[in-house]
């Protein structure tokens, strides 16, 4: 009934900001970033610009119990997640939803043709499918209520 909203919508909403960070860079140089930006999960890149993690807070917490003190001289790539479930502009919102849930993330990097496009998080994605969800309960109300009228 309803065109299912894509990744790439969400992004011209947003923006296509990302913060990133190279592998090499240490961790007190993310939690900079993380801290002034207000934000939950920096890319990590390699030396090229390509894509190798993500490094959330979550992984720094973890991170922090298991290496203890000097966890600021560590460097990124020692705590990031390798394996980044990435998504396209062309991804369902739905789709990565469910995607989201299972694997237990709560950013997606979204790469086309080979480039990081943005970054969304679950926050993102949540508030996109309520919108959704309250347009079409709208359109649903006028056609109930006008078929009723006639």
């Amino acid at each position: 009934m309803f065109n299912k909203m894509k990744l790439g919508e969400i992004l011209k909403v947003k923006g296509s900001k990302v913060w990133t960070i190279k592998e090499n860079q240490l961790i007190r140089e993310a939690l900079g970033i993380l801290v002034h930006q207000k934000i939950g999960a920096l890319v990590v890149l390699d030396e090229k610009g390509g894509v190798v993690g993500i490094i959330s807070e979550k992984d720094i917490v973890r991170g922090c119990f298991e290496k203890g003190g000097k966890l600021g001289e560590i460097p990124v790539k020692e705590l990031m997640t390798r394996e980044v479930i990435i998504g396209s502009p062309e991804d369902e919102i739905s789709y990565i939803m469910g995607v989201m849930t299972e694997n237990r993330v709560r950013h997606i990097p979204v790469v086309a043709e080979g480039k990081l496009q943005g970054l969304v998080s679950i926050g993102d994605v949540v508030k996109s499918e309520i919108e959704g969800s309250k347009y079409e309960i709208h359109y649903l109300k006028e056609y109930i209520y006008g078929r009723s009228q006639s």
